[in-house]
């Protein structure tokens, strides 16, 4: 897994105000029913014991192995003004089976 942090993205959290004990973490939101709709973004929360730990100098990034599964290999976290963090592209999965018996 790759992890990269767009410059916005870097300076903003490193002009963030937060406490020390929160730490940046992605999060994946997931919705379903019939298919699977993620949506993943960024968050400050505590550590938790099994979270995959990244660090971009004094930044650390969480991620839970939930949240781990849905990511993309290669997953960007940027910033602006109009969307605030996005992190890496939502996922969708339309798949849907019937079965007749």
């Amino acid at each position: 897994m790759f992890i990269t942090i767009t410059e916005a993205a870097l300076e903003k959290l490193q002009n963030l105000e937060w406490k020390r004990e929160h730490a940046p973490r992605i999060d994946a939101d997931i919705a379903g029913g019939c298919g699977l709709f993620v949506k993943f973004s960024l968050i400050f929360d505590e550590p938790r014991r099994n979270d995959i730990v990244i660090k971009y100098g004094e930044i650390t990034i969480q991620i839970d192995p939930f949240t781990k599964r849905y990511l993309d290999n290669e997953t960007q976290i940027d910033y602006s003004e109009e969307h605030q963090f996005s992190v890496g592209e939502r996922f969708a999965s339309g798949a849907c089976s019937i079965e007749f018996v």
